[in-house]
């Protein structure tokens, strides 16, 4: 069974062997209104824990979504492009956004399990 860890930003990532799966909190796509348009980072991508690893706007405004943790890019949701809703609807299922390749599996510990984030959602 695959875990699932959160960060501070509202990132979770499904973690399954050395590949996590990235996406929004359902939180967080709460709180950005109706997704619009998701920009997606290229394959291969190398990206770094709390870089920018895509933009997601909504009616309300924009927002960059951070890496969880280092590593890189992949696969992509590329379904996002012609229906971001998705993101909205389904965010802990259709909507995610990327695969990344962990490179340090100890980043992982920084992050929180869904009873530590959902307590620290009710601290917002």
């Amino acid at each position: 069974m695959a875990e699932t860890r959160y960060s501070k930003d509202h990132e979770y990532i499904r973690i399954d062997g050395d590949v996590g799966t990235v996406g929004i909190s359902d939180y967080a796509q709460s709180q950005l209104g109706d997704v619009v348009f998701v920009e997606l980072p290229a394959l291969g991508k190398a990206l770094a824990k709390g870089g920018e690893a895509a933009v997601v706007e909504s009616v309300k405004a924009a927002s960059e979504v951070y890496a969880p943790v280092s590593g890189e890019v992949v696969e992509v949701n590329a379904e996002l492009e012609a229906a971001p809703g998705a993101v909205n609807e389904d965010p802990a299922g259709k909507g995610w956004f990327l695969k990344i390749r962990i490179k340090d599996a100890a980043e992982l510990d920084g992050l929180m399990n869904e009873a530590e984030y959902q307590n620290y959602v009710k601290t917002l």
